[in-house]
């Protein structure tokens, strides 16, 4: 028998993309929405990149220090391997820039919340955000609102108060943020007090608790309307105060809002960040599948059958709705489970998490079904071009890679992509393919040549294939 294809062709060399493609198997186009406008008076992005690079100038010339100083062989930064400075560092930092050593640990605390300063256990690094510092407003601005979202570690919480109580106020402040930017301009404390008094009831609804008020050891008492007569409120309202103050005063330092007379007013920049926020939410609400009120796994799902943009919208509006920790905690549990293109996608979306998440990257590391994903985005964050960053894998972690991209073709894709996925293999002949396919022993493997050899059109690569499928799950 004879084919136009030789049974032992040379493959042609592609090279494999960083995840590869499996999330264009449905490509649906949806009206493009205009692009929004900030509220009138935002000042242009090169005015509010120069007020975030003003803020930022002290947390700046820490990391640049750090990054002239504690080169390779140099004392270590950090004293526990959890980014706190050394007081070794943080007294060499205060003589070389004139500062105390309380300045300089703010400030570096505020550079690693910007993505200025990058720290892996003892050693520290400077964040790419760095490099872009001065020619880049986007990366300055991106700093900035990695900075506002991080706001409840720029100020060290009220030792007194419960960690639960401070949860429910951190869960809170996004609806007390956005009645600000509604507001444009001054709202009193005690107007925000209330709102926030009324979003932490809710909360406290929507886990069905009994308010603290009542008494515990007796039956719950009937549903009645609120009332400003209500004995307990004046004590919510004064276990809340310091927690709203705190709030403010933490928002404040990060450069959000500006708080006096009894009163607190966004800042331009945080006017234009919680604008930009509501701007992602509205999107995703605007998406059919409601993507933003869904799940990780479902979120991921929906966005499958979006192009890249529109998928990292998704992305954006999704993460914006919900606490960095644990919206990353969610997609890696995505990325945990048996679809292979859920997997890509989960991966796809912690690219825009970006720095927070790269901690959890790390500790999936040795996970086998992650592996290789989590070494590709840590290439990616490290700086390493996305073209490039296939090369941190090894042949093994590439092939196993390589079967999961096509498991996910398989479930997801058309037959002619599959064949197409077959191009980007790294070995050079069929035969190496199909042997070190089933050396890896990826769990999809027996599937995905079946899939291959019933999508090509060659009859006698195709019979190669279903043979190395049936000695795969032989066992030969």
């Amino acid at each position: 028998m004879t084919s136009r294809i030789p049974r032992d062709s040379r493959l042609r060399l592609v090279r494999p993309r960083p995840l590869a493609a499996a999330p264009t198997a449905v490509n649906q186009r949806r009206p493009r929405r205009p692009a929004p406008r900030p509220p009138e008076g935002t000042p242009a992005p090169a005015e509010l990149a120069r007020m975030a690079r003003s803020g930022l100038a002290a947390a700046a010339r820490v990391a640049r220090w750090a990054d002239g100083v504690l080169g390779p062989g140099g004392d270590a930064a950090t004293a526990d391997g959890k980014a706190t400075l050394s007081d070794t560092t943080a007294e060499r930092a205060a003589r070389d820039l004139a500062l105390t050593p309380d300045q300089v640990r703010h400030d570096w605390d505020t550079a690693r919340l910007a993505g200025l300063v990058e720290v892996h256990g003892d050693s520290a690094r400077p964040g790419w955000r760095l490099r872009a510092w001065d020619r880049d407003d986007t990366a300055v601005l991106r700093g900035w609102v990695a900075l506002f979202d991080a706001w409840s570690l720029a100020t060290p919480e009220p030792a007194e108060e419960e960690p639960a109580a401070v949860a429910e106020v951190v869960s809170a402040m996004p609806q007390v943020l956005s009645f600000l930017q509604l507001s444009a301009g001054p709202v009193p404390v005690d107007q925000l007090l209330d709102l926030l008094r009324q979003r932490v009831t809710e909360l406290r609804t929507e886990r069905c608790e009994v308010p603290y008020a009542a008494d515990a050891a007796g039956p719950p008492a009937p549903a009645a309307e609120p009332s400003t007569d209500d004995p307990a409120e004046p004590a919510r309202d004064a276990e809340l105060a310091p927690l709203l103050d705190w709030a403010l005063q933490a928002l404040a330092s990060v450069g959000a809002l500006t708080c006096g007379d009894g009163q607190a007013t966004l800042t331009p920049l945080g006017n234009w960040a919680v604008w930009v926020k509501l701007e992602q939410i509205c999107v995703a609400a605007q998406s059919p599948a409601g993507n933003i009120e869904q799940a990780a796994e479902d979120m991921l799902r929906g966005c499958a059958q979006l192009r890249p943009n529109a998928a990292r919208a998704e992305y954006r509006a999704w993460l914006a709705a919900r606490p960095v920790g644990s919206a990353v905690t969610e997609l890696l549990v995505a990325a945990r489970g048996e679809d292979a293109l859920l997997r890509g996608l989960a991966f796809e979306a912690l690219r825009v998490v970006g720095a927070p998440a790269e901690p959890d990257v790390r500790a999936v590391v040795e996970v086998a079904a992650l592996r290789p994903y989590a070494l590709l985005w840590l290439a990616e964050h490290d700086g390493v071009d996305p073209e490039d960053a296939h090369e941190v894998l090894t042949r093994e972690e590439a092939t196993w890679l390589w079967v999961d991209t096509a498991a996910a073709v398989a479930d997801h894709g058309e037959a002619p992509m599959l064949v197409r996925h077959l191009e980007s293999a790294l070995q050079p002949t069929v035969p190496a393919l199909l042997a070190e396919v089933r050396a890896v022993g990826h769990p999809r493997t027996v599937q995905v040549l079946v899939a291959l050899a019933a999508a090509h059109p060659d009859p006698a690569l195709a019979k190669a294939v279903r043979r190395a499928a049936f000695q795969v799950h032989t066992g030969g």
